[in-house]
């Protein structure tokens, strides 16, 4: 195996040969639509589940991480724009690292995706799944506990002796033989109608994305129009009741709000324009969602103590706790609805990386197969549903969200820096024959050595002792500190690049800034995506490898 076939690149203007070989797909998203999907995937399990653990150990100063996530977004977002009018094919960001890094970058970000669509609609489920079995209860309809609890919750509940859901559902569950038949229903009914639409096509979803969205959006005005009225301003003091530390300590749970506008961009081949309409909908809908995280953020913790918000549902916590009744119903109207959108957008991303992965020859050819009459990725569809169907009957949503936010944040670095690796010939070239999104150039070459060596000074001169706590080896938080100390080489190695080469100071902020949120991952979560990696190189060296196309020259 040659080393440095690894690293082999494929043309950015290939991908249209491929398309013709295996079947186009119908071209009928235009700017809204794209910009409705990327609504309809970023407010969802977000700000009605995640946020609320983002609140409890951040308080008010979450607002500064939803900035932070925004900012370094937006950075990403511009890159997905530039790479989304320079390689206009389906894929997101595996594709554009294949053209950017090389193959085996490009798997390592497939592989990752798998986590952001596939694995992270395992957790939407649930919360879907918690949202509408309260949604039912307001009706007078109750389900029993063994049919909307996880085997993996109850079971722990019951080992622990917790008194609530989890441990009825372990006692009463009925049982084959000695297993007791403990799974979510409303969970893995949703994924399987889901499924069942993305298969059916795009433009169905479509329609019945936008009017969800302009539901959501609806709703969720609702809510801040009303719970301003119930604001109390004493409950943002102290801001940050856990300091810096804990505000960071939400990065899982808020960047995870925010990873829908990258399922944007696998939609491709099914705009009309996407050279200019995958830019602009990604870039507006992350605008859109934003404001409205940010707003939403400061009336939860507004309406009670942060201390009160660490909990599931914590849009109905906060009415709840204040006596407004009427609005749980909406609340849990709105949330319904909005997780559906999340979970329809997610589960048509993944069969359309997929879909990439097979025609590259990364992946057998039945999954890059397009069905004749719904003109849709069919089988890889299919293999969607599963993936997040089967894991819905044993695992838990804590697990899920963690292991979703890390893979996430990895392929967005790759993304910004793959802009910076994109060679200037082939640019030129591209926006002569052209009409598209253009990144603004601004040359880092300054600005970014000086902004480090700055905040480098701020940081020493204002908090000394953090800067210093990093590098000692021999404290009981060491483990944790080696992020912190990579970012920091980090910096100043992106310094340095950027004064020899002239870099773009947009993708190179991008790198930096995801890079910091990874810093606020946990140890296991690292663990974790190591292991994911792991397995994932080990399926590539063992059939991707060498049934690649730019290994065997088809």
């Amino acid at each position: 195996m040659g080393f440095n076939n690894l690293f082999r690149k494929k043309s950015a203007l290939k991908d249209s040969a491929s398309e013709s070989e295996h079947g186009s797909m119908n071209k009928v998203l235009g700017v809204r639509d794209l910009t409705f999907f990327g609504i309809a995937a970023i407010i969802g399990a977000g700000s009605f589940s995640s946020m609320g653990e983002a609140c409890f150990k951040g308080g008010p100063g979450v607002i500064l991480l939803f900035i932070i996530c925004a900012i370094a977004c937006g950075f990403t977002a511009m890159c997905y724009a530039e790479f989304a009018s320079r390689v206009p094919f389906s894929g997101s960001a595996y594709t554009y690292a294949y053209v950017s890094f090389g193959e085996v970058f490009a798997w390592i970000i497939g592989w990752a995706l798998l986590m952001e669509y596939s694995i992270g609609n395992i957790y939407v489920a649930f919360s879907w799944s918690g949202y509408f079995t309260n949604l039912l209860d307001g009706c007078g309809l109750h389900l029993p506990e063994w049919l909307t609890t996880n085997y993996t919750s109850a079971h722990q509940a019951f080992l622990e002796n917790k008194p609530g859901e989890g441990s009825t559902a372990w006692n009463m569950a009925p049982q084959l033989g000695s297993l007791r038949i403990i799974f979510d229903l409303p969970a893995v009914l949703i994924n399987t109608l889901i499924t069942w639409l993305v298969y059916t096509g795009v433009k169905e979803s479509r329609n019945l994305s936008n009017i969800m969205v302009m539901i959501k959006l609806a709703i969720i005005l609702l809510v801040i129009g009303v719970g301003a009225f119930y604001v109390d301003i004493d409950n943002w003091t102290p801001f940050m009741p856990n300091g810096f530390t804990g505000v960071m300590g939400g990065a899982a749970a808020v960047f995870f709000a925010y990873i829908g506008f990258d399922a944007v961009s696998t939609l491709a081949e099914e705009s009309k324009n996407p050279q200019r309409d995958l830019p602009r909908g990604m870039i507006y809908s992350l605008i859109v969602c934003t404001i409205i995280y940010i707003v939403l953020s400061l009336v939860l913790t507004g309406m009670v103590v942060s201390s009160q918000l660490g909990v599931s549902d914590p849009l109905a916590e906060v009415f709840k706790l204040r006596g407004v009744k009427w609005m749980l119903f909406v609340v849990s109207i709105a949330a319904v609805v909005a997780m559906t959108s999340v979970l329809l957008v997610f589960q048509m991303g993944q069969p359309r990386i997929w879909m990439s992965m097979s025609r590259d020859g990364l992946l057998p050819k039945k999954f890059s197969a397009i069905h004749p009459k719904y003109k849709t990725p069919g089988f890889s569809t299919i293999i969607t549903g599963l993936v997040v169907g089967v894991p819905l009957l044993f695992t838990d949503e804590k697990f899920v969200l963690d292991f979703t936010s890390i893979g996430t944040l990895f392929a967005f670095v790759l993304v910004c820096g793959g802009v910076l690796m994109l060679p200037k010939k082939e640019k030129e070239e591209i926006q002569s024959t052209e009409k598209r999104f253009k990144l603004p150039y601004i040359n880092g070459k300054w600005i970014v050595p000086v902004a480090t060596v700055l905040v480098a000074v701020l940081l020493w001169t204002y908090n000394s002792e953090f800067v210093l706590a990093q590098f000692n080896i021999n404290s009981q938080n060491a483990a944790n500190n080696i992020p912190m100390l990579v970012f920091f080489a980090l910096c100043f190695v992106m310094a340095f690049l950027s004064f020899l080469k002239n870099l773009s100071l947009i993708p190179v902020l991008g790198v930096i800034s995801c890079c910091y949120l990874l810093t606020g991952m946990a140890a296991s979560n690292w663990i974790w995506f190591f292991v994911w990696l792991l397995i994932g190189l080990v399926v590539y060296l063992c059939y991707g490898y060498k049934k690649s196309k730019l290994n065997t020259g088809h």
